[in-house]
C-alpha cells in the first residue's frame, strides 16, 4: 500500500507544481516588441537572456518579438547587399534561432492594428509568395508595448517616384536592386547595337548618408562585375554613377567639413556629384528637374528623406508628428499611454541638446536605436520593480560615412567634446566597422561573432568579392 500512497502523492505534488507553474506564467509581465531591426531586436535578445525562462528556470518575464521578416540584417549594410560587396546570407540572422538561443519568443506577421484598452496589438495574417495562408490574423496581448518599427524613405509626394524608382527600405528592395543591376550589365554585354544614353547609369536620388555611401560601393562593384569577363563593356565609358541633392551640399545633415572632404573624394573616383537641383518627376528611364533638365537612367534609386510607416499615423490616438514619428516622453513612453514605449526611427524622442541648446529631436541613426535599446533594458527593471523610469539622453558620437574600400570618412566624438573631430582613412574605417561589431556583440557575444569573423575571412579568399548572382 505505501507505495502506491507515494505514488498518488507524487502525482498530486507534480500536478500541484504544473497548476502553480501555469498560473505564474498567467501572471508573468507580458512584453511585446514590434520591429526586429538593431533596436527591437537587441532589446529582446538581452531581455530573454535576463529574464527569459530557459531549462531549469522559469521566466520572470513573457517577451515576445513580432517582425514580419524572417530574418535580421543590420539596416546600414543595405547598400552593400545592394551593389553585390555583401553576401546577405552571411550576415542575416534567423528570428527563429536567436529567439530560441535566447529565450523569447518570436511571431511572424506585421503590426496593422492596435487596441490600448485591451492591451491588444493586431497582427495581419502571413502569407507566402503565392497568398496561401501561413499564420491567420491575430492578436497579441500585452502590459508592455515597444514600438521599434523603423523608418521608410520619403517621396515628398513626388509624381513617378512610387511607380518608377527603388528604394533601399528591406533586404528585398537591396537584392531586387542587385538582380537588376546585374541584369543591366548583361543585357549590355550581350546586345550588338549602340548603348543608349541611359543604359548603365545609376541615379541616385538623395544625398545623405544611404545615398553617397551606395553611389561609392556601386562605383566599386559594377567594375568589378565587368571584369569577370564581360568585355563588352567600357567600364570608363558605359558605367556611370550619379547623386543628386536638392540642397548646395551633399550630406546637408552633417558637417561643411565633412560633405566638403566626401565630395573631393567622389568625384577623384569618377562619381558624378549633382547638387541644387530638384527632382520634379521620375520617369520611365528618366530623371526630371524643376529647372527643366534632365537626367536619363536605367536604374534610378530613391534615398531621399525618411518618414515612419503611414499606418503610425496617429494609430488608437497616439500623438505622432507629420512624419508619422510617435512622440514619445524622456522616458521613451509615448506622450499618451505609459504602457507603450517608441524607440528608433519611429519615435519622435527630445534631444535638448541638439542646435547648441536650442532642443531638437535625436537623430534616425544606428547608434540612437542600440542606445535607446541599452537604455530600455534598464527601464524594464525599474517598471517591473514599481519604480520612477529614468529620462534617456542621448550621446552624439559623430557620423561616419563609408566610401567602400577607397576611404570612410566621419566626426566622432562630437556630443563628447562640444565640437566635431574629422577623421578620415584606415581609422574612420576601423571606427565604422566597430559599430557593427557592437550590434553583433549585442546579438551573439564574443564567441560567436569571433568564430563568424574568422569564418568570413577565410571564406572570402576563396570566393569573388563581388556578388554575382
Amino acid at each position: 500500500m505505501l507505495p502506491g500512497i507515494w505514488m498518488v502523492v507524487g502525482l498530486h505534488n507534480n500536478a500541484y507544481a504544473l497548476n502553480n507553474n501555469k498560473k505564474k506564467e498567467e501572471h508573468m509581465h507580458r512584453i511585446v516588441i514590434v520591429g526586429g531591426g538593431a533596436g527591437g531586436l537587441e532589446l529582446a535578445t538581452r531581455l530573454g537572456d535576463r529574464y527569459g525562462p530557459r531549462k531549469g528556470r522559469t521566466g520572470e518575464l513573457s517577451i515576445t518579438l513580432i517582425d514580419k521578416n524572417r530574418t535580421h540584417i543590420w539596416k546600414p549594410k543595405l547598400h552593400e547587399i545592394a551593389a553585390g560587396s555583401m553576401d546577405l546570407g552571411d550576415h542575416e540572422v534567423d528570428y527563429i534561432a536567436q529567439a530560441h538561443w535566447h529565450h523569447f519568443t518570436y511571431r511572424i506577421g506585421e503590426m496593422i492594428g492596435l487596441d490600448r484598452e485591451r492591451q491588444e496589438v493586431l497582427v495581419a495574417p502571413y502569407c507566402d509568395d503565392q497568398g496561401i495562408e501561413i499564420t491567420p490574423q491575430r492578436t497579441v496581448p500585452y502590459d508592455t508595448l515597444i514600438l521599434s518599427i523603423g523608418s521608410l524613405s520619403n517621396d515628398f509626394a513626388t509624381p513617378g517616384v512610387e511607380q518608377f524608382a527603388l528604394r533601399l527600405e528591406s533586404q528585398d528592395d537591396a537584392k531586387h536592386f542587385h538582380t537588376k543591376m546585374l541584369n543591366a550589365i548583361i543585357r549590355a554585354q550581350a546586345q550588338t547595337s549602340p548603348l543608349t544614353p541611359d543604359q548603365l547609369h545609376v541615379a541616385i536620388i538623395g544625398a545623405g548618408a544611404t545615398g553617397v555611401e551606395l553611389a561609392a560601393e556601386l562605383y566599386r562593384t559594377t567594375r568589378e562585375v565587368v571584369s569577370y569577363g564581360l568585355d563588352r563593356v567600357d567600364p570608363n565609358k558605359d558605367l556611370k554613377v550619379s547623386v543628386i541633392e536638392a540642397a548646395p551640399r551633399i550630406l546637408p545633415a552633417l558637417p561643411l567639413r565633412l560633405s566638403l572632404a566626401t565630395t573631393a573624394l567622389l568625384e577623384r573616383m569618377g562619381v558624378e556629384v549633382i547638387t541644387n537641383k530638384k527632382v520634379a518627376e521620375v520617369v520611365p528611364n528618366e530623371v526630371r528637374f524643376a529647372d527643366g533638365s534632365s537626367l536619363p537612367a536605367e536604374l534610378i534609386v530613391w534615398a531621399a528623406g525618411v518618414k515612419a510607416p503611414d499606418f503610425l499615423k496617429e494609430i488608437a490616438g497616439l500623438e505622432t508628428n507629420r512624419i508619422n514619428q510617435l512622440v514619445v516622453l524622456p522616458t521613451l513612453q509615448t506622450s499618451r499611454d505609459p504602457n507603450i514605449f517608441a524607440m528608433g526611427d519611429c519615435a519622435a524622442c527630445p534631444w535638448p541638446e541638439a542646435n547648441d541648446g536650442k532642443g531638437g529631436f535625436v537623430p534616425p541613426r544606428a547608434q540612437a536605436a542600440h542606445q535607446q535599446a541599452s537604455h530600455l533594458f534598464k527601464q524594464i527593471q525599474l517598471r517591473i520593480a514599481n519604480k520612477a523610469l529614468k529620462p534617456y539622453r542621448y550621446r552624439d558620437f559623430g557620423s561616419l560615412v563609408s566610401l567602400g574600400k577607397y576611404s570612410t570618412v566621419g566626426s566622432m566624438m562630437g556630443g563628447l567634446i562640444g565640437g566635431n573631430l574629422m577623421i578620415e582613412g584606415s581609422f574612420a574605417k576601423l571606427m565604422y566597422l566597430s559599430l557593427y561589431k557592437m550590434h553583433e556583440l549585442a546579438l551573439h557575444g564574443w564567441a560567436k561573432v569571433s568564430l563568424d569573423t574568422l569564418a568570413r575571412m577565410i571564406t572570402r579568399r576563396t570566393e569573388p568579392h563581388v556578388k554575382l548572382h
